[in-house]
């Protein structure tokens, strides 16, 4: 259900905040698009909206104090503003349910991770009812996928293919919250791809927990190749990404799809964790280090140009220096172009939150430090590797905006690698350049020769024009799960 607020004058405002994943950025999507959808509108920036909604993350060190801390700086300005309403969704909404009004009183809106469409109508509830509203769901029904959406970008779009996870990784609270994984069918990821296609979008993301388990809940286990290859034949679709695989189910046959299929980008983000057996056995991760750094040499054996990327997490409990010094050993081995490091720290309803050997700060720190400054080492040499190459660059929105000291716009390679590029009349975000990298800095390269090539794209077109594409949920005709394809 959602209603109608079209004919109000003028029409409510809203504004959505994300925290979190890439997940939590495609339900935004949603949401704004299901907001719109009911009549509401984009708050101005720098005006105070009328419907504030916070899609929170549970999994980020201190979520709950970012959460309460919003809601502290919200209470005062909702104070100011009769009628304004506040909606909590997301993962921390899931988790913390009615502990959330119990604590903030001033929230009118509790949603959890598997009723995101429910968000109109519990906004109008809140209202009527003048109280408010906590709705959490046990089990997805609807995928969000399938729902209206209101894109961030003309030129770029997130595709969930799956949601929920079926490990059991003891430092994550995800499976709890998200629920054990739902695959939707082919058929429809393809319809949403095609859409976005026609919309003139060039470079889809496809997303899942664990993206390349796709297909375990109808028994084929090489579902998630196939859907590569099938993506990839789309056509005017350019660049394909996925995130994040899990190593356990990383298959020589994804591997094939990838480097097989032109569209899909020589890119990949491959989760470490930890370079030791033992932690990893503590993590229950299910691999163990050979079998990952046997991965990454069939990647680059198959795709030799690939920029592979990670996760490490630090100061795991139990972690001895040996144990460090062993994931230490595997970055060095991996080479990895880039690598997102985190101390671990403790997330209440996880099996790692209990156990024994709890490291001090202090260790985790230090030991944080040794790693972020061998990585810095690794991704500089390796992006000194690309200079003289010549890059096929996607001209990105916000890193795409021209630096007015430096006269350079900003765009995406192939690989994933983030190129500041020396500005030329005409390039808008979504357009396509060719250029040759001169200089590299750990995270990212400099091309400050002339331009080899620009392609005006549709994409480009809508940036320019300051509109983002939308996709109407009845598109894929809403189906529930489980229905055929």
């Amino acid at each position: 259900m959602t209603t109608d607020l079209s004919a109000a004058t003028p029409p409510r405002t809203y504004r959505v905040r994300t925290f979190g994943c890439q997940m939590n950025v495609h339900d935004s999507e949603r949401l704004s698009g299901l907001l719109e959808a009911a009549g509401y509108t984009a708050a101005a920036e720098g005006d105070d909206a009328d419907v504030v909604v916070l899609n929170t993350c549970a999994v980020r060190e201190n979520a709950d104090n970012r959460l309460y801390g919003n809601l502290g700086h919200l209470r005062p300005v909702k104070d100011a503003h009769p009628g304004m309403q506040i909606a909590v969704g997301g993962c921390l909404a899931q988790k913390d349910r009615g502990e959330i009004v119990r604590r903030a009183p001033w929230v009118d809106v509790v949603f959890g991770t598997h009723n995101v469409g429910s968000l109109p109508a519990l906004l109008e509830r809140a209202r009527h009812n003048a109280e408010a509203q906590v709705e959490i769901k046990e089990a997805l029904e609807v995928f969000p996928s399938t729902l209206p959406a209101k894109r961030d970008s003309a030129y770029s779009g997130w595709v969930s293919i799956s949601v929920g996870c079926n490990n059991t990784c003891t430092f994550c609270i995800v499976p709890s919250l998200r629920g054990t994984e739902k695959d939707r069918r082919p058929g429809e990821i393809l319809a949403e791809v095609q859409a976005l296609v026609d919309q003139g979008v060039l470079e889809v993301t496809l997303l899942g927990q664990n993206v390349n388990s796709y297909g375990a809940e109808f028994g084929d286990r090489g579902a998630f190749a196939d859907l590569l290859r099938a993506v990839g034949r789309i056509g005017g679709l350019e660049r394909i990404r996925f995130t994040s695989p899990h190593p356990r189910e990383f298959t020589d046959d994804v591997i094939a799809a990838m480097a097989e299929t032109p569209a899909v980008c020589h890119s990949l983000h491959m989760p470490l964790q930890s370079g030791s057996d033992d932690v990893l056995r503590r993590m229950r991760r299910a691999y163990r280090r050979e079998r990952f750094l046997g991965i990454l040499d069939r990647v680059r054996a198959a795709m030799p140009d690939a920029a592979i990327t990670t996760d490490i997490i630090v100061g795991f409990p139990g972690e001895t220096e040996a144990d460090f010094e062993q994931t230490l050993d595997v970055v060095r081995a991996a080479r990895f172009a880039g690598a997102f490091t985190f101390q671990y720290s403790k997330r209440p309803g996880t099996p790692a939150a209990e156990m024994d050997g709890q490291l001090p700060k202090a260790v985790v720190q230090e030991r944080y430090e040794r790693l972020v400054a061998l990585q810095e080492e690794i991704s500089w040499a390796e992006n000194r590797a690309q200079v003289g190459r010549t890059v096929e660059l996607l001209v990105a929105a916000g890193e795409g905006s021209k630096d007015a000291r430096t006269g350079r716009l900003s765009g995406r390679a192939r690989d994933g690698r983030l190129v500041h590029f020396t500005a030329a009349d005409g390039v808008r975000p979504g357009d396509v350049v060719e250029t040759v990298v001169t200089q590299a800095a750990p995270h990212h390269l400099v091309a400050d020769g002339p331009l080899l090539s620009h392609r005006r794209t549709r994409a480009g077109d809508a940036a320019e024009a300051g509109s983002r594409p939308t996709t109407p949920g009845v598109l894929l005709g809403m189906p529930r799960i489980g229905a055929p394809a």
